[in-house]
C-alpha cells in the first residue's frame, strides 16, 4: 500500500543530503530574508515619517504643500496613464491578429515583438531620440519630400508617453495571445450562429473571457511605465519634465539637509501609486471570468483572405518602423566622427568604438563591472533561486510561500524607491556602525541580489513543474538520492528552464540602470551609468557607440542561448 505521506517525503530526501540541522537553517533563512529583503522597505517608509529624531508627519505635510510635487504627481499620472493606454492598444491587437488570424511567419513576429522589451529602455530611448532628431534619418528621408515636415520633438510629455508605450507593449502581448487561444472557438460559434456579428462576438465573448490576460499585461505595463528612470530621464530632465522616478533622483542628487528624507516621502509616494494600480488590478480580476480549459487552441479562427497581404505590411511596417529603423540610426550616429555631421562615407569611422573599447578608462571599467556583477548574481540566482524554487513546487507551505512573497516585494516596487530603501538599510545595518558597504561596488551586489533573484525563482518554478515527480520517485528507488538525483536525474531536466531565467537575471543586471543610478560610487561605475553619463554631458556619439554594442552583446546572448537550449534539449532526448 502506498505511504500517503510519500510525495511530500521525496522532496525533503533529495535535499536532505545538501542541508542538516533544520532548524538552524531554517531560522537562518528567515533572517536573512527579513534583513535583506524586509528590512530595506521597513527602514525607507520610517524614514519618512521622522524629522529631527522624531516620528512625525512633517515631511509629508512640506511635500504635499509645495505646488512643485503637485505638478510631478499630475506629470507622472499623465504619462503612466497615457503610456499604459498605448501598450494596451498595441499589445491586445497584436495578440489578436497572432492568435486568430492566418496571418504568416507568426515565430519571426514574436521576436521583433519581444525586441523592444529585451533592449534596455535608455538604449531605445537614444534609438529613438538619434532618428527622430533634428540631424536623424527621418528628418533626412522627410527633406526628399515636396512639402515641408515639422521635426518631431521627443523632449516633451508626449515623447515619453510615445516611447514608453512602444517600450512596454510587449508585457500585454506576452500575457494575452495564450489566453485568446485558450478561450473555446465553439463559445464564438454559438456567438455567431446566434445572430452576433465579429464584432459583437470580440466584444461580449472573447474580451470578457480575456480579461485576465489584458488587465495582468496591462497592470505589468502600469508598473513598468510607472518605475521606468531611463526613458523619462533622457527625454523628460533635459526639457525639465520631472515624473516621480527621476524626481526622486534629483533629490537624492542635489544633496541637502533633508534631500534623503524628502526622497523616502516621494518614494512612498510613488509606492502608494502603485498599490492603487495593484487594486485596480484585483477589482478587474475579481469580476472577470475565469477559463476552465488549459489547452491553447493556435489553429486560425479568422482568414483574412486578400487582405492578409495588406495586413501583414503595416504589421512589418511597424516593427520596422519601430523596433529596426531606430536602431540603424543610432547605430549611423555610432560610425560618424562627429554629431552633427553628415553620414557619408568620408565621415564615418570606428574610433568611437575605439574609445569605448580601449581609450575610455570608464567605459571599460563599467563593462568589467556590469558582468562581474550580472554574472555573480545569475551565478547565486541559479543556486539560491532554484533551491527555493525546489522547495516552494515539491514541499508547498507557509515558509515556502513568505519566501517567495519576501522575495518578489523588492522587484514589485519601483527602481528608485528600492534603491532609496538600500542606501537606508546598509549605510548602518547598526545605528552607529557603518560597514563601508553603502559607497562601495558591494551595495550594489546586494541589491542586484535582492531585486532580481525573483525572476529565477519563477523561471525554475515553472521548470521543476514539469518535471513529474515520478521521475524522482523512479530515481529514488532505483538508488539515486542526494546529490546524485540532482545531478543525473533534476539538472539535465531543469537545465533548458533554469538557463532561461538565469540569462533574464544576467541581462537584467548587466543593463540596469534605475537602481544603480542612486546607488554607483567611483570605481563601480555599470554600462547604464556610463551611458547616461556620456548623454548627459553631451557626448552622443560615445553613448550611441557602447550603446550599439549593448544590442550587439544581446543579439549574441540570444544566439547563444538558443543553440545551447537546443543542444541541451536533442541530448536529454527532447524537441524544442
Amino acid at each position: 500500500m502506498e505511504n500517503p505521506n510519500r510525495r511530500e517525503v521525496m522532496p525533503t530526501l533529495a535535499l536532505r543530503s545538501l542541508f542538516s540541522h533544520k532548524s538552524i537553517i531554517r531560522i537562518l533563512a528567515i533572517l536573512a530574508i527579513c534583513v535583506i529583503f524586509l528590512l530595506p522597505i521597513y527602514r525607507l517608509i520610517m524614514l519618512s515619517f521622522t524629522s529631527d529624531g522624531n516620528l512625525t508627519f512633517a515631511n509629508y505635510t512640506t511635500i504635499l504643500q509645495d505646488a512643485a510635487t503637485w505638478q510631478v504627481m499630475k506629470n507622472t499620472l499623465i504619462v503612466v496613464a497615457g503610456s499604459t493606454v498605448i501598450s494596451l492598444i498595441i499589445g491586445v491587437s497584436l495578440a489578436w491578429l497572432v492568435a486568430y488570424t492566418d496571418i504568416r511567419a507568426k515565430r519571426v513576429m514574436q521576436l521583433f515583438i519581444v525586441l523592444p522589451f529585451v533592449i534596455p529602455s535608455y538604449i531605445t530611448t537614444l534609438a529613438w531620440t538619434q532618428f527622430l532628431g533634428t540631424d536623424g534619418l527621418y528628418m533626412k528621408l522627410a527633406s526628399l519630400l515636396p512639402f515641408s515636415v515639422e521635426p518631431i520633438n521627443l523632449y516633451s510629455l508626449a515623447g515619453i508617453i510615445f516611447v514608453l508605450g512602444l517600450s512596454h507593449y510587449p508585457l500585454v502581448y506576452l500575457l494575452t495571445v495564450s489566453v485568446f487561444g485558450k478561450i473555446p472557438r465553439e463559445l464564438e460559434l454559438a456567438s455567431r450562429a446566434s445572430g452576433a456579428k465579429r464584432w459583437t462576438t470580440f466584444r461580449k465573448v472573447n474580451v470578457p473571457l480575456a480579461m485576465p490576460g489584458i488587465v495582468s499585461g496591462g497592470f505589468l505595463a502600469f508598473l513598468a511605465n510607472l518605475d521606468n528612470f531611463g526613458i523619462p530621464a533622457f527625454l523628460g530632465i533635459p526639457a525639465q519634465i520631472n515624473v516621480l522616478s527621476t524626481y526622486i533622483y534629483q533629490q537624492v542628487v542635489g544633496f541637502g539637509p533633508s534631500a534623503f528624507a524628502r526622497a523616502a516621502t516621494f518614494s512612498v509616494l510613488l509606492g502608494m501609486v502603485a498599490l492603487i494600480g495593484t487594486a485596480i488590478q484585483w477589482l478587474f480580476l475579481r469580476k472577470s471570468k475565469r477559463l476552465e480549459t488549459t489547452i491553447e487552441d493556435k489553429q486560425p479562427r479568422y482568414f483574412l483572405g486578400k487582405r492578409k497581404w495588406l495586413i501583414e505590411l503595416i504589421i512589418w511596417l511597424f516593427f520596422s518602423l519601430t523596433g529596426v529603423v531606430p536602431l540603424i540610426s543610432m547605430g549611423m550616429t555610432s560610425l560618424i566622427t562627429a554629431y552633427g555631421v553628415d553620414f557619408s562615407l568620408q565621415t564615418i569611422s570606428l574610433e568611437n568604438y575605439q574609445f569605448i573599447l580601449n581609450t575610455s578608462s570608464k567605459a571599460k571599467e563599467a563593462l568589467g563591472n556590469s558582468a562581474m556583477l550580472a554574472g555573480v548574481t545569475a551565478v547565486i540566482g541559479i543556486v539560491i533561486g532554484t533551491a527555493i524554487a525546489y522547495l516552494r513546487v515539491r514541499k508547498p507551505n507557509f515558509l515556502s510561500k513568505f519566501t517567495e512573497v519576501s522575495i518578489g516585494l523588492p522587484y514589485a516596487l519601483p527602481g528608485t524607491v528600492m534603491a532609496l530603501s538600500m542606501i537606508f538599510a546598509w549605510m548602518e545595518p547598526v545605528p552607529g556602525w557603518n560597514p563601508g558597504i553603502y559607497g562601495s561596488i558591494m551595495i550594489l551586489f546586494i541589491a542586484y541580489i535582492t531585486r532580481f533573484l525573483i525572476l529565477q525563482v519563477r523561471g525554475s518554478i515553472t521548470a521543476i513543474m514539469q518535471v513529474d515527480l515520478s521521475m524522482e520517485e523512479a530515481a529514488h528507488v532505483s538508488g539515486a538520492k542526494g546529490w546524485s538525483k540532482w545531478r543525473k536525474i533534476l539538472l539535465p531536466l531543469l537545465f533548458p528552464g533554469v538557463l532561461t531565467g538565469a540569462f533574464l537575471v544576467f541581462l537584467s543586471a548587466l543593463t540596469e540602470l534605475t537602481v544603480s543610478s542612486l546607488l554607483w560610487s567611483s570605481n563601480s561605475e555599470t554600462i547604464g551609468v556610463v551611458i547616461f553619463g556620456f548623454e548627459q554631458a553631451g557626448y552622443t556619439t560615445y553613448s550611441t557607440a557602447f550603446s550599439s554594442l549593448i544590442v550587439m552583446l544581446i543579439i549574441l546572448g540570444f544566439t547563444i542561448l538558443y543553440l545551447a537550449q537546443s543542444y541541451w534539449n536533442r541530448k536529454v532526448g527532447k524537441r524544442t
